[in-house]
């Protein structure tokens, strides 16, 4: 009896658990009618779309919001991971669990927190039969959509013209074709075209007004996609990954998180990580954290006062912000002394003296790709120091060093004997200096070099090998074997005493001393990166200066690119037959391996502008200083010797007709040499590897001599007559492939173009420029680069 009496107990408890999971069993709609009315939470009841992609119900909150708080929302279905919501009705008043949706008798849809309560849908008084949810993520009731009022995100196909979008914390909003800081009403992003948002496709094209298009890094392939603006301040596109259940970003409006006005509270620097596209908050010196997010003077400023200089640090001061451009740094730094509401002023030093007076800090930032410099102004006894330092002259790589001698002692006015002793004594440390001097020279003749400067000039621990002349000299057999020779010198071939092949490079034509070039090896050998050679010792004897770099064995990237041909003609045949002259063939490198070297070449200039301790301009960017390895890498050479020789040192002229070679418009004006000389120069390079020919031959006998120049011809057949194979090199022409190669090409196109620009600010960073070649950035439609020509005097 005991025994059925439990089987009895287990039955009645699986049948009450078998009805209990019944009733909590999700209940699926396809339309929601007045027959069904009303819809509460504790229904779980969801309406689902006929393609099942969307579905629409209440939502419910997490906990951190209120427990059993919800929303009437739409929501991706079929996706795994987190649930996605795409739209609420009632974000800013979540209803609890006595909440409803009703559809009254009048047609009226009702979405009420309680009985009496006021309608929570966005719009009242809409008639209709039914609540449906279409295929592509609309709400649909009578004549009303949920298209028409979108929250935070837009999905495929639906007009974005004229609508906008609110972050759920009402922080930010997207407008058209803008970001706005709520608050304050600011814009801090517009589109680049400064054209209207129209439409979002499932391809990847977001379209703008008069054919503009924003493009998806995934274009081109049909996926669930959606336009978003997170809570972060940035509009991003999505698509989702089956794969991996992941939504991936495929274009976003603004990369530097930074720049998004609110990230940070009154007068703070914001720190962007690149690694983790994180941002952190920092006071700067002589600030600390206050109240309200925002940091507060350590020290208020009372009767004297001093500046603290924070490069690339960029405020903006709101309404209250003076911009002026004044006539030199200390005119503006006099504006601000002489206001007592300054709290400090930004300067630009790119010679149009930009000066920008500050009487409230909003929106601070830290990116090395600002121009200006920020002069926080602080209380004169205040003790903390600048830790925001950079590079103070863009051409200037080492700080000056000063050496000075003690004051020589007052004249002793006290007895004669008092001066005939010290007389006798630095007499007595004089001798014995120089003889324990000349012996030291005698016995160690192989340095006297150092000896001559010693004291002054010793080589940091760490530091470049230096190699006497006579090692080099025997490395090199006499200096008898040279491969190769350009603007800063003859490059050996020599084998070192260990096994180890290097390149030997003679300089020529270099000012300052020894103790100038030592700091400037000593530099360049700290310089370590993939896509730069490496430095490996020096040698300063004999009044030579020679450079000892790794050996590169597969030359110069002009040795592949410039083979020279000849075609010969076969009557029998009636073809002809392209040969290579040359002592030795070099191989035609394909697409893609030319691709990697662009690639390389533009991550080793970005890292000497923008990344190594001591950032440099390299000055001299053309194919003879690309060197390529054993798996064609590609290396830059000569970098870090431009300091080394003088800006008319520097200039050359080419071969067509007085247009520049390699060098930017810059260098022949009285412009200020900057990073964005080097962008110029890598411009040509990137279309010489594309085109497999020099810049100054003439492609096309259609254009006159003295017209002819090669980015505006390129240009022309790029982007006007859309015939890029025109431009390809045709020794490799027939194996183009539009689909294998079109977005690669384009991507070196386009960048070569905006490198190419004659005003500096109008070309990127080459940090930019890295991310362009990589697709990691959208680049829009450049602009057509214009001839310039040199001066005749």
């Amino acid at each position: 009896m005991a025994f059925n009496f439990n089987l009895f107990l287990f039955f009645i408890f699986f049948i009450s658990n078998l009805q209990f999971s019944t009733s909590q069993r999700q209940q699926i709609i396809s339309s929601f009618s007045i027959s069904i009315s009303p819809w509460t939470p504790s229904q779980n009841r969801i309406l689902l779309s006929p393609n099942s992609t969307f579905a629409a119900g209440f939502f419910e909150l997490p906990t951190r919001n209120g427990p059993n708080l919800y929303t009437f929302s739409i929501w991706y279905h079929n996706i795994s991971g987190n649930t996605t919501v795409v739209w609420s009705a009632n974000d800013n008043s979540p209803v609890g669990r006595s909440g409803s949706l009703i559809i009254m008798r009048s047609g009226e849809l009702r979405l009420i927190n309680s009985t009496g309560g006021r309608n929570l849908w966005p719009v009242s008084g809409t008639n209709g039969t039914g609540l449906t949810l279409q295929d592509s993520g609309k709400l649909v009731y009578g004549n009303w959509d949920s298209f028409s009022i979108p929250t935070d995100t837009f999905l495929p196909n639906q007009s974005i013209n004229g609508s906008a979008l609110v972050t759920k914390n009402g922080k930010f909003k997207f407008e058209t074709k803008r970001l706005v800081f709520v608050p304050e009403n600011d814009t801090y992003w517009t589109s680049v075209v400064d054209q209207n948002f129209l439409r979002l496709d499932d391809l990847g094209n977001i379209v703008l007004e008069n054919n503009q298009i924003y493009y998806s890094s995934d274009y081109g392939v049909r996926k669930l996609r959606r336009l978003t603006l997170d809570e972060d301040g940035n509009l991003r596109l999505y698509s989702y990954d089956p794969s991996s259940g992941q939504w991936i970003t495929g274009w976003q409006a603004l990369f530097q998180l930074c720049t998004i006005h609110g990230t940070c509270g009154a007068n703070y620097i914001c720190m962007f990580n690149v690694t983790d596209l994180s941002t952190s908050c920092v006071c700067p010196p002589g600030y600390k954290r206050g109240p309200n997010d925002s940091c507060e003077p350590k020290k208020p400023v009372v009767g004297n006062s001093k500046f603290l200089r924070l490069d690339f640090v960029n405020f903006t001061g709101g309404i209250n912000q003076t911009d002026s451009k004044t006539r030199n740094f200390s005119t503006c730094e006099g504006l601000c002394m002489a206001n007592s509401r300054c709290l400090g002023f930004m300067f630009k030093y790119d010679g149009t003296n930009y000066c920008v007076i500050l009487e409230k800090m909003s929106f601070g930032y830290w990116s090395p790709g600002t121009e200006t410099v920020m002069y926080l102004r602080v209380d004169r006894s205040e003790e903390d120091e600048s830790n925001f330092t950079g590079m103070t002259n863009l051409m200037e790589t080492t700080c000056p060093v000063r050496i000075s001698l003690p004051l020589p002692p007052e004249e002793s006015t006290t007895t004669t004997r008092n001066i005939a002793i010290i007389s006798t004594l630095f007499a007595a440390e004089l001798l014995s200096g120089v003889f324990f001097f000349w012996t030291f020279l005698k016995k160690y003749i192989k340095y006297r070099d150092m000896a001559r400067t010693f004291g002054l000039e010793v080589m940091p621990s760490g530091g470049p090998k230096r190699f006497s002349y006579a090692e080099l000299k025997a490395a090199t057999k006499g200096f008898t074997n040279p491969v190769g020779k350009g603007g800063f010198g003859v490059v050996y071939r020599g084998e070192l005493s260990d096994g180890r092949v290097v390149a030997v490079k003679c300089l020529k034509n270099i000012t300052g001393g020894d103790a100038d070039f030592w700091a400037e090896v000593t530099i360049i050998a700290r310089m370590h990166h993939l896509n730069l050679v490496r430095l490996w010792g020096f040698c300063a004897e004999k009044g030579s200066r020679i450079l000892v770099y790794e050996y590169v064995p597969n030359g110069s990237l002009d040795e592949f690119l410039f083979q020279t041909v000849e075609v010969v003609e076969s009557s029998e045949m009636e073809e002809e037959t392209v040969e290579i002259v040359g002592s030795k063939k070099k191989p035609i490198l394909d697409w893609n391996i030319r691709y990697r070297i662009a690639l390389g070449v533009a991550r080793a200039i970005a890292y000497l502008h923008e990344e190594c301790l001591e950032w440099v301009l390299h000055c001299d960017i053309k194919p003879e200083n690309i060197l390529l390895g054993d798996d064609f890498c590609p290396k830059v050479s000569d970098f870090g010797l431009a300091k080394l020789k003088k800006k008319e040192d520097m200039m050359s002229v080419s071969r067509m007709r007085g247009t520049p070679g390699y060098m930017a418009p810059e260098w022949t004006r009285p412009d200020p040499i900057t990073s964005k000389a080097d962008v110029y120069s890598f411009g040509l390079v990137l279309l010489e590897i594309v085109s497999g020919s020099r810049n100054f031959v003439q492609l096309d006998p259609k254009v006159e001599s003295h017209q002819w120049f090669f980015p505006r011809w390129a240009f022309d057949k790029v982007f006007k007559e859309m015939n890029v194979e025109d431009i390809l090199d045709h020794r490799i022409k027939h194996n183009y492939d539009s689909r294998e190669h079109f977005d690669m090409i384009n991507r070196m196109v386009k960048t070569a173009m905006w490198c190419l620009q004659d005003r500096p600010d109008m070309r990127p960073s080459m940090g930019k420029v890295a991310k362009m070649l990589e697709g990691t950035v959208e680049i829009t439609e450049p602009k057509e680069p214009t001839i310039f020509y040199l001066s005749d005097d």
